[in-house]
């Protein structure tokens, strides 16, 4: 299932997230950490791959198509607490 969004709405839902979300995320769906930071907009493909987000240029930092909703609606349940994090220092 794809979805749009802005870019600076997804980079908010990124700043939102308790510490430990992003390893949290990937942890759960099996993915690299990198992986899901590249998700929310991160440019580390050395680590990361890349998972199906278009940025189209815009307003409000521009236009996003994700082309599965996974990570975002798992870091959407993480922001009404149907998730848990687990914080790693």
């Amino acid at each position: 299932m794809s979805t749009t969004i802005t870019f600076n709405q997804l980079r908010k839902l990124k700043d939102s997230l308790p510490d430990g979300s992003m390893r949290t995320i990937a942890e759960e769906l099996d993915l690299n950490v990198e992986t899901v930071r590249n998700y929310f907009g991160g440019k580390n493909y050395e680590r990361g791959r890349s998972v199906g987000i278009h940025i189209e240029p815009g307003p409000d930092g521009g236009i996003v198509e994700l082309d599965d909703t996974t990570i975002l609606e798992f870091a959407k349940d993480i922001l009404i607490g149907n998730k848990e994090v687990h914080a790693y220092n």
